[in-house]
């Protein structure tokens, strides 16, 4: 990947799309250095890493009155864990780079002097590894009925490693609409033999959920998200993400 000028940064937080919402998403994830220092370290210092840590920080413009704006979504998120997603690039297409974890949602701020855009800030403090992987389902592509998506060859798992995934439900339409999704792997591409290894809470409105396996090794090297759609004319719109930790 080029060089990359941040103009189109998306960002999703558990059901919200924060990219009209927000000019500023900052990730980090750092290790605590411990000191180990001691007589047989021939004059250096000696370190251990010691608890992991990772954070997600936001600010942008205010807005209030539905679900969709962030005001609603960060009164509702206080305190609470769930899936977080950025983009650096406004597509979030499948195969695209993408960074997520699960976080708390642990602070929002709003309001400044008057004659301004009235603001917002906010930070999400990571309880997972902030993971790097790919989007496995586009945000603007609505889903009717039950159906498969594209295969991706993320790769297979040694012993100890787990498969991260999240959900982020955007929106859901139509009389008892229900959405359950799911993370399937397979030998190559075709899918003929394809094995569920996580399934999300089934959705019924917007929200979002991140899930992991077991840290057992899975030789599998194909991954794609499946779903299952039931209700009268439902319509979803959804954002998944996966990736190897």
């Amino acid at each position: 990947m080029a060089k990359t000028v941040l103009t189109n940064v998306r960002c999703f937080a558990v059901g919200l799309d924060l990219t009209s919402h927000s000019n500023k998403i900052e990730l980090s994830s750092e290790v605590a250095v411990k000191d180990t220092t001691n007589y047989g370290g021939d004059g250096y210092k000696e370190v251990v890493g010691g608890l992991a840590s990772s954070e997600i920080a936001g600010e942008g413009q205010w807005e209030a009155g539905d679900v969709t704006k962030v005001d609603d979504a960060a009164w509702s998120q206080l305190g609470g864990e769930g899936p977080w997603s950025i983009s650096t690039n406004n597509s979030a297409a499948v195969g695209d780079l993408a960074y997520f974890t699960r976080a708390m949602r642990a602070d929002y701020a709003l309001g400044a002097e008057v004659g301004e855009v009235a603001p917002w800030t906010s930070t999400a403090k990571g309880s997972w590894p902030l993971v790097r992987g790919q989007f496995a389902h586009p945000p603007g592509t609505a889903r009717t009925a039950t159906g498969t998506g594209t295969a991706l060859n993320v790769g297979a798992l040694a012993t100890g490693q787990r498969m991260y995934a999240a959900l982020h439900v955007l929106s859901a339409s139509g009389t008892t609409p229900s959405l359950t999704a799911r993370i399937e792997s397979a030998p190559d591409g075709t899918f003929a033999a394809a094995t569920t290894r996580a399934t999300f809470t089934a959705a019924t409105a917007e929200g979002g959920e991140v899930m992991r396996t077991d840290g057992t090794a899975i030789t599998d090297a194909w991954w794609r998200i499946a779903w299952t759609i039931s209700g009268t004319t439902p319509s979803f719109l959804f954002v998944g993400t996966l990736g190897i930790r």
